[in-house]
């Protein structure tokens, strides 16, 4: 049972436009600090750009490696808004209502952020206009449109796009209110975002069937982008790549991961925005518990693709899962991950007491993502490592170098930088959906009885 709180729309307004309206110091010195981390990552693409791609770690066989796990796993982050928002709008689940923007706000900020670094890997960002509008007419060059490294693109901005559509349908009442609470350029600012936004019985309708159609659309989406993603992989011919369980493995390790940042983000905007009246335990009690299921979920078809790999008895395949289990780094990195990913958090959350336990829900979730990307980094790079029969075709082993480091610190920077920014300028817990739950929260009469007008878990 959610704990129901009375928030009257006045303290509603005032809670969560507090921080838009005003800035504190502490703001200042967190965006100064994350800028200086995404400028360190401009610098270091910058270098790169000038001297060439032999500062990353590539060998004559490895060169889909850091960048490239970095960008599957902000495409997996990215699923959190789908899941939290369009899904839990879709069934109407009342605790939804507090998580929904940060969901979706974690879903474009980590969708750009994934968008950007396939550019990265290629070293040659200003040949990007030619991989979009080819121009080698003479010799008839023209992209594979049979190619999955097409398809990623189509893919990614479409759900870019409509993510971007999704945040700003619903954000419209919210700029509505902000515009008639404030003066000044924050009015004409609001007033302009707000597009007449007054309250009509009409418009609200309007918002209302929006919302719904955008949830319902942008669910094939949610499927088909980390599937894509996947086949970036799975219909190589390498190895430990070329496996037909990829997609769903793919998918439901991105809503893993997702649903994962999501607890962390929710855990960090109770503590440093004082939600507390809004962001309660039983919001990470229902993360938890959905947690418990697709971390488990996840697991079968991570032992789906071992299994896959270990009966088919090709002796390549197993050589690439020899080299996951037993040499070092991976031997090491392997343990880690499932620790992190799976054995430890996912015991601990089916504690009730834990999942009410707002730093244990923090802490736990962090350690899901690091795990996830340890997971990431272990099936793109090993495949590409494992050595070929003859001695003459071996290559040094890869190792990441402080190039990569920096980059994907700064992918985190900029995820980070994107988030505060946006909690600056709009509220980011909808101040409509609070409004509307405390009314659909009262109690109503239904032949001789009283019930909760709705009350869904």
């Amino acid at each position: 049972m959610q704990e129901r709180r009375d928030l009257p729309p006045p303290k509603v307004n005032h809670d969560l436009l507090q921080f838009p309206m005003h800035t504190p110091l502490w703001f200042w010195i967190a965006a100064g600090a994350l800028g200086m981390v995404v400028a360190a990552g401009v610098l270091t693409f910058g270098l790169m750009m000038h001297v060439g791609l032999q500062l990353l770690g590539y060998t004559n066989t490895v060169y889909w490696s850091v960048l490239i796990t970095n960008f599957v796993f902000w495409v997996g982050i990215s699923h959190a808004g789908v899941m939290i928002s369009a899904i839990l709008r879709l069934t109407q689940a009342e605790w939804r209502r507090p998580v929904t923007r940060a969901a979706e706000v974690l879903t474009v900020f980590s969708l750009a952020t994934a968008a950007l670094f396939p550019v990265i890997h290629t070293g040659r960002p200003w040949r990007l206009i030619y991989w979009i509008f080819p121009y080698d007419f003479s010799r008839g060059v023209w992209p594979d449109i049979r190619s999955a490294l097409v398809w990623d693109p189509s893919a990614i901005f479409t759900y870019l796009t409509s993510s971007t559509l999704f945040v700003y349908v619903a954000l419209i009442p919210d700029l509505a209110v902000a515009r008639d609470r404030s003066t000044g350029w924050r009015r004409r600012f609001y007033g302009l975002f707000a597009m007449g936004f007054h309250g009509s019985k009409r418009q609200w309708r309007l918002q209302a069937i929006a919302g719904i159609l955008l949830s319902a659309l942008i669910l094939p989406i949610f499927v088909s982008v980390h599937s894509i993603v996947s086949w970036d992989f799975a219909m190589a011919i390498l190895p430990g790549w070329h496996s037909t369980v990829f997609p769903p493995y793919f998918v439901i390790g991105a809503v893993h991961s997702g649903v994962s940042a999501v607890a962390t983000v929710m855990a960090s905007l109770r503590r440093v925005f004082h939600l507390e009246d809004y962001i309660t335990p039983d919001h990470f009690d229902a993360l938890g518990r959905l947690l418990v299921a697709v971390a488990t979920t996840w697991l079968f078809f991570f032992l789906m693709d071992f299994y896959f790999g270990i009966f088919r008895r090709d002796p390549t395949e197993v050589a690439v899962w020899q080299l996951r289990l037993f040499t070092p780094p991976y031997s090491t990195l392997f343990p880690i991950f499932l620790l992190t990913a799976y054995v430890i958090p996912v015991p601990i959350w089916l504690f009730r007491r834990f999942r009410r336990n707002i730093g244990m829900m923090f802490w736990t979730s962090l350690l899901v993502n690091v795990g996830m990307w340890l997971e990431r980094y272990i099936l793109i790079v090993p495949p590409q490592s494992f050595k070929e029969p003859f001695t003459y075709l071996w290559v040094p082993p890869y190792v990441p170098q402080p190039p990569e480091y920096i980059l994907t610190l700064a992918g985190f920077g900029l995820v980070s930088f994107g988030f505060l920014i946006f909690a600056k300028i709009f509220p980011i817990i909808p101040l409509y959906d609070i409004k509307e739950g405390q009314v659909l929260k009262h109690e109503i009469r239904i032949g001789r009885v009283r019930v909760p007008a709705i009350f869904r878990e």
